[in-house]
């Protein structure tokens, strides 16, 4: 009976710190739906997988539940649909389940851990942390010779870069591929000359995303 009430309480844990990740910090600020049920899903089968295995005696319990832990962090890094921020969102998910999912871990222990946890993750994917910061993969209609040439261009299309990648060079069809991470201007003041000044190149393809 008590173990069966030790239960509940991780499992109750488990499920109000796995929903405060999901519905309260990640799909408020990146709202992609899709990855809110796999999120769940992931975190309520590591807690059922390690639950289960710390009945199984001996050493050979403890050591396949964490190989689990690393084949199933492995795997879903790997993927390209995934950005940097979600796969942060992702091995937070795994580490919940893992904390309440081990039996031997006092209740206000697991608790304090994953109100820690919870709250790294808030603060580290806060949007007005570093919020002049952004990453840009630009396709430029030239090929430039030198970097500063280089550094020019991307001044004039997106603002002061810090650090930049040339992803590729095509000479045929005089193309450039950089991965750019920069600051954004201060913003001019509102009239037809700035805003024609601000407009980008028509062939400049930018994927945004926040770095």
């Amino acid at each position: 009976m008590e173990s069966l009430r030790h239960l509940a309480a991780h499992l109750g844990l488990d499920l109000a710190a796995v929903g405060l990740l999901t519905f309260a910090i990640y799909y408020p600020r990146h709202r992609r739906r899709d990855l809110v049920p796999a999120y769940l899903a992931l975190n309520t089968g590591l807690f059922t997988v390690v639950t289960a295995l710390a009945e199984v005696r001996g050493s050979g319990g403890a050591a396949l539940g964490f190989g689990l832990f690393g084949v199933l962090s492995i795997v879903r890094l790997r993927s390209d649909a995934v950005q940097h921020e979600e796969v942060a969102y992702y091995f937070t998910t795994l580490v919940l389940g893992l904390l309440c999912g081990l039996p031997r871990l006092p209740f206000a222990l697991t608790a304090g851990l994953c109100a820690a946890l919870l709250l790294v993750v808030w603060a580290a994917d806060s949007p007005r942390l570093l919020a002049g910061t952004r990453r840009a993969v630009v396709t430029l209609d030239t090929v430039h010779q030198n970097p500063a040439a280089l550094r020019a261009d991307l001044v004039r299309r997106l603002g002061q870069p810090l650090h930049w990648t040339v992803m590729e060079v095509d000479y045929v069809r005089d193309l450039t591929v950089v991965d750019v991470r920069y600051r954004e201007p201060v913003t001019a003041p509102a009239g037809r000359g700035a805003a024609r000044a601000a407009a980008p190149s028509p062939r400049t393809t930018p994927a945004w995303e926040a770095a």
